[in-house]
């Protein structure tokens, strides 16, 4: 099979960890030697002087049309962008900037499937894209694509136009399954896909976990807590802080940037625990690991999730999770070793976290709660998805 896998979120030098699971997933399948995939990331830029005013948009605007990323080629044509504004004509101008070199690569080699790796705006753009070539497409739903986009009018109608005439779709989980069934989609063609881990980045020595723990430093009786997402309302690290106010013996590990760090910053100092709430930015998935081995549990109090990468790699690391319900989070919440499923607000977590902390869960019971978890699982998945639905056209 030769596919064309259309992603705007995928990692650059500009952004090593954006997307950073996209490519772990089409690097699984690509293992099996059983499909040739072309893996195309537009661009997209705002005019100038913004593209060189802002340092996003800055970093973005020196990355080469056709670059090399771990070992992969990595097509990323340029699309205007405007910041916060018209978004609903965002996949059309993705489509505009792809179909050319669309065409000279089929042309070059065919392509069996345009293949779309988020629903928003990666999954009307492939529409168009497959429209110009006359080859079937294929969308993935992850969380915020559907849970926010379908909010947007003129984003809602194209996404729902997709999901239509998609040959296949794939969710996170059933939960998220059920959110595009629910917008007039028929369910049979609605795959779920879930998540990988790569353990590697999981096994921490036990000297790195204590080392972590002295240089914070936690009290001897004391808990570190991690939250692992951008830091932007939906994910709602602001209840975490609210939280960890109520525990006088907890620190916070914040990893993760976004608009809200300004904010977050402000309530920590406000409630008198900016000591106690650490600002780490975006890491490496090593470090990530070093902290969640390190932590005595994950707090993830978003307000919408498909299947959260973070709930998963927290387990493994046999951390439990205090999350709200969102998404598939009864789906990994297979026991009560997992954690807590909270309401949306401080004292609630604070409440799940004396329970989970209290509990002294065993952490190899948590990590075998995703035990069937693996980037391996998943690149076999999604390539049996794709020759699925080539079959099914033959």
């Amino acid at each position: 099979m030769r596919i064309l896998s259309l992603s705007t979120l995928y990692p650059s030098a500009a952004a090593p960890n954006f997307g950073r699971f996209v490519e772990l997933s089409l690097d699984a399948a690509d293992a099996f030697g059983r499909a040739d995939i072309v893996r195309i990331s537009a661009n997209g830029l705002p005019p100038w002087p913004l593209s060189k005013l802002l340092p996003t948009y800055r970093d973005r605007a020196s990355l080469p049309e056709v670059d090399q990323w771990h070992g992969k080629t990595v097509y990323r044509p340029r699309f205007r962008l405007l910041p916060g504004m018209a978004p609903a004509r965002n996949a059309s101008a993705i489509a505009k900037a792809v179909i050319p070199l669309a065409r000279k690569l089929h042309a070059q080699k065919p392509f069996d499937l345009v293949d779309a790796q988020f629903f928003w705006p990666d999954g009307p753009a492939a529409m168009q894209i497959a429209d110009a070539l006359g080859l079937p497409f294929s969308i993935k739903a992850r969380g915020a694509d559907i849970h926010y986009w379908t909010g947007i009018p003129g984003c809602r109608e194209q996404i729902i136009e997709a999901a239509q005439r998609a040959a296949g779709l794939l969710a996170v989980s059933e939960a998220m399954r059920a959110d595009i069934a629910a917008l007039g989609v028929d369910a049979s063609k609605i795959s779920v896909h879930r998540t990988g881990i790569d353990r590697t980045h999981f096994a921490v020595p036990a000297e790195q976990k204590s080392a972590l723990r002295e240089r914070l430093p936690l009290p001897k009786d004391g808990a570190l807590l991690v939250s692992v997402g951008a830091l932007i309302p939906r994910k709602g690290q602001s209840f975490a802080i609210e939280a960890i106010a109520q525990l006088p013996q907890t620190r916070l590990a914040l990893i993760g940037d976004g608009e809200d760090r300004s904010m977050l910053e402000k309530l920590a100092s406000d409630f008198g625990i900016a000591d106690r709430v650490h600002f780490l930015g975006s890491l490496p998935h090593p470090e990530i690991g070093t902290y969640l081995q390190a932590a005595d549990a994950a707090v993830l109090p978003s307000s919408s999730e498909g299947l959260a990468n973070a709930w998963i790699e927290a387990l493994a690391c046999g951390t439990p999770l205090i999350i709200t319900d969102s998404g598939g989070a009864r789906e990994v919440m297979s026991g009560p070793a997992a954690g807590r499923i909270v309401e949306r607000n401080a004292d609630a977590i604070a409440e799940g976290l004396r329970g989970v902390l209290a509990s002294q869960v065993d952490r190899d019971s948590v990590a075998r709660t995703v035990a069937d978890y693996s980037w391996e699982a998943n690149g076999a998945a999604l390539i049996a998805h794709w020759r699925h639905l080539l079959e099914s056209r033959a």
